[in-house]
């Protein structure tokens, strides 16, 4: 019997086209970095580096000896910021990957591997790079974020405060709305003065208390133990501290606005009264106009929109900046901020349909926005209550908060002021639709409205 002829089913693998030649690929860690480059390259297309700076300076120019022109690394952490930052001094085209997009397959565990697989799906055109703002934007992006981080510690030191009077019986912080407050700071700096006297201590309160002065006596009446005390002088020195540090902040944040250069001219195009009169900053507001930067930097005041306020604005600016073009339209705005449906369809059946998770900081601003819209008697407010008596809060929020970013990246791409007016249509027909509505629900009840 004749033998079979072995046949050579040697299996090819089938490679995409590259589009990227000059391509590598960076897995970042706390204290060392892996890069890989082309085979052709180099000699050895995977080299480990430490991340001190002369170590990525030399990193840095061994990819310029490669001739690597464009590099893909994750956002990982705080840890991909150096190399970033000298990657762009020496003009590499640098894109930050977000993790979520590029899941290995099992078995990629390494960090060898790990940056082979950048380096090749970057080469076939397979990431997309992080939506990363202009330098100067982002260094007022991070004072805002560390002005954020202080705020956090001084409530928490707000907090110590209350447990503190707590501890010693003073209730003086469950009777006044604000204990960091003129009336709630002098009675603490007279307590720890060593006055004792409730009735004196009550003398120091502010005109525009509501609490009547008797209240107010009855609730500084308490055990001064020398152990509380010391502890309440301790953390009012903190929150003071902390305090100081974020007016500091706030100087510092007006400095490098002032060095961007306007899109509008306040002299010829003053912006507009605000909805309230001008008062002095309160709670955690800036010490400066706010508004008047945000409307000379974005060419409009963002601030008349309904639910809009200084802060929010300004969050806009520090992770968004001026300029829209790195979004195609509208919508490719709103699904970077994680505002619209993140549809999953298969054998035509919607499977979900909920918002992308994410921690987008001006989608969670918009959100804030938005929740404020409860009381509010505009078109937007109405849209808000309208959109939580059918779906509830949450999606309701959402909704407006969408609304919101695509009246913002209306006004901000084609340098208009705010004008409600547009919402009287939209209004106009939203009641049509409501009276035959009413009119068809009464009908089929067997009742005939007639128009009053």
């Amino acid at each position: 019997m004749a033998k079979k002829k072995k046949i050579n089913r040697k299996k090819t693998v089938k490679h995409l086209h590259v589009l990227q030649p000059n391509s590598a690929g960076i897995d970042i860690g706390a204290t060392e970095i892996y890069i890989a480059v082309p085979d052709e390259r180099a000699s050895k297309a995977v080299r480990r580096f430490d991340t001190f700076t002369d170590d990525l300076h030399d990193a840095a120019k061994w990819l310029k000896k490669c001739g690597i022109e464009s590099i893909a690394m994750e956002s990982t952490g705080v840890y991909w910021i150096p190399i970033f930052q000298i990657l762009d001094i020496y003009g590499f085209e640098v894109i930050l990957v977000n993790a979520r997009h590029v899941k290995n397959v099992p078995g990629r565990k390494t960090d060898v591997i790990d940056c082979q697989w950048l380096q090749y799906l970057h080469s076939v055109g397979l990431l997309r790079g992080s939506f990363r703002p202009a330098q100067d934007i982002c260094a007022v992006r991070s004072l805002l974020r560390h002005r954020d981080n202080l705020v956090k510690a001084a409530a928490s030191h707000i907090q110590h405060l209350q447990k503190s009077l707590t501890q010693m019986n003073l209730q003086i912080h469950n009777v006044i709305s604000d204990i960091t407050g003129v009336t709630g700071l002098a009675i603490i700096d007279a307590i720890l003065a060593g006055e004792r006297d409730p009735k004196i201590l009550a003398e120091l309160r502010d005109p525009r208390i509501k609490a009547d002065k008797q209240t107010i006596v009855k609730s500084l009446i308490g055990d001064f133990r020398s152990e509380h005390v010391f502890t309440l002088k301790q953390t009012l020195q903190s929150y003071r501290n902390y305090r100081q540090l974020i007016q500091g902040c706030d100087r510092e944040i007006e400095n490098h606005l002032k060095k961007f250069e306007s899109r509008v001219d306040l002299d010829s195009l003053p912006p507009l009264p605000p909805g309230t009169p001008k008062r002095k900053p309160k709670g955690n507001e800036p010490d400066f106009d706010l508004r008047e930067h945000m409307y000379r930097l974005l060419g409009t005041d963002l601030t008349q929109i309904d639910g809009i306020s200084a802060l929010t604005t300004h969050v806009f600016f520090t992770e968004v900046g001026p300029d829209l073009s790195m979004f195609k339209n509208v919508k490719h705005f709103c699904s970077w901020l994680g505002l619209c449906p993140n549809n999953k369809i298969s054998g035509g059946k919607i499977l979900s349909s909920h918002t992308r998770p994410g921690s987008n900081r001006f989608a969670h601003s918009l959100r804030m926005s938005a929740n404020s819209l409860w009381n509010s008697k505009s078109y937007l407010g109405n849209y808000f209550r309208r959109m939580r008596s059918r779906h509830g809060a949450p999606k309701a929020i959402t909704a407006t908060a969408h609304k919101l970013a695509r009246v913002i990246y209306h006004l901000v791409k084609t340098q208009k002021m705010f004008d409600d007016t547009v919402f009287a249509e939209q209004e106009k027909n939203h009641q049509k639709r409501f009276e035959k509505r009413v009119l068809r629900q009464a009908k089929a009840l067997g009742f005939q409205l007639v128009p009053a």
